[in-house]
């Protein structure tokens, strides 16, 4: 797990849990943080290690223990993030991007029992579906070609158990998502999310590489503010 500060100097703690492969190098992420730390934040990113043997150890406890000891902070979580971040504790107000609750339909349910069953931690399992239709339009060269390539066994076991094991979803979290979105599960979140907290967008998987971003940064901004509060009564904004 690897962490970084942006924008020490900020008035407000926030802590963004990035998604699966997402780095600080990725201009659509450098686009997002430059946004967060604009708007003010001292912004607690962290990188998520690839591929993982147990979901606990590997990818929460890091993030849980760190949140500890700030006194109040909002939290954004991308994809994987926001697998973690929805069992983290402490955060005034959470806001999910593509929350990765479920896998989508490019993987097949009896695909992924199979290959959970298969007792190793060794990355041989080929990750071939996260082209640029699939993360969204302004997904760079150097995004797609840096990308992971393998994950194990175990990694798809662990994942799943952590998607069955979903805690209660906070009463004022908002979550962005795209009915386009080939990486996700969308049925977590009509199942966990109220509707009215629900902002759809027309792209792929990630909101800072579509083309509509623009669109929608001050809402995400207003929902990390205002939590439910700043998109209740809307399910979309203009496409």
């Amino acid at each position: 797990m690897r962490h970084r500060i942006f924008n020490d100097d900020g008035d407000e703690d926030l802590v963004f849990v990035m998604g699966w492969g997402n780095r600080w190098t990725h201009e659509n992420v450098s686009w997002l943080l430059g946004q967060l730390t604009e708007a003010g934040y001292r912004v607690h990113a962290f990188e998520l290690p690839t591929d993982i043997d147990d979901f606990k150890a590997d990818w929460l406890e890091p993030v849980a223990e760190y949140v500890r000891d700030l006194e109040t902070y909002q939290l954004l979580g991308h994809s994987a993030g926001a697998l973690i971040a929805q069992a983290l504790d402490g955060a005034d107000n959470h806001v999910y991007l593509s929350p990765w609750w479920g896998y989508g339909d490019a993987f097949p349910e009896p695909v992924l029992e199979a290959v959970s069953l298969v007792p190793t931690a060794f990355p041989c399992l080929p990750v071939t579906e996260l082209d640029r239709e699939a993360m969204g339009e302004r997904a760079t060269d150097h995004q797609l070609a840096t990308l992971p390539s393998w994950v194990s066994p175990a990694f798809v076991r662990e994942t799943r158990r952590a998607q069955r094991e979903l805690l209660t979803i906070d009463h004022d979290a908002v979550v962005f998502c795209s009915l386009r979105d080939p990486v996700i599960d969308l049925r977590p979140i009509g199942e966990r999310v109220p509707a009215d907290h629900v902002v759809l967008y027309d792209g792929g998987h990630e909101l800072f590489s579509a083309g509509v971003r623009d669109r929608y940064v001050d809402l995400v901004l207003s929902a990390l503010k205002e939590g439910s509060n700043a998109v209740e009564e809307r399910s979309t904004v203009p496409a």
